[in-house]
């Protein structure tokens, strides 16, 4: 029945501030821009900003892939991001880590060299 991830949605409350501080994050606009959602093309997935929503740091708690997991949480603070976890190997080379974005969600990161992107439908 469920095919894999297709999009992560962060409730927002400021939908301008977070639209530019997640294009600095992705180095990319957004390629859907309306006043009640935001959508960036995120290596074949999505990441969603919705307006007026309640953000948070529980509940699920999707992983963005990474080159490199220091260096990504690294841009993250220096882009005022807060440290949740900072980077931790959980075994076989996969290294994880989350901040909390300046709009109160959890973005977690992972660097999986295990991952198989020929798995992706």
């Amino acid at each position: 029945m469920l095919l894999g991830l297709r999009t992560a949605i962060y409730p927002v409350t400021d939908l301008a501030a977070a639209k530019q501080w997640y294009g600095q994050v992705l180095g990319a606009q957004p390629y859907f821009d309306q006043p009640f959602y935001v959508g960036f093309s995120v290596g074949g997935f999505e990441l969603g900003l919705l307006p007026q929503g309640k953000p948070g740091t529980s509940g699920p708690q999707p992983l963005w892939g990474v080159a490199d997991a220091a260096a990504a949480l690294e841009k993250l603070l220096a882009l005022g991001a807060t440290l949740l976890e900072a980077v931790s190997d959980v075994g076989e080379g996969i290294q994880v880590a989350a901040v909390q974005d300046p709009f109160g969600n959890r973005l977690g990161i992972i660097h999986n060299p295990n991952f198989k992107q020929a798995a992706l439908r």
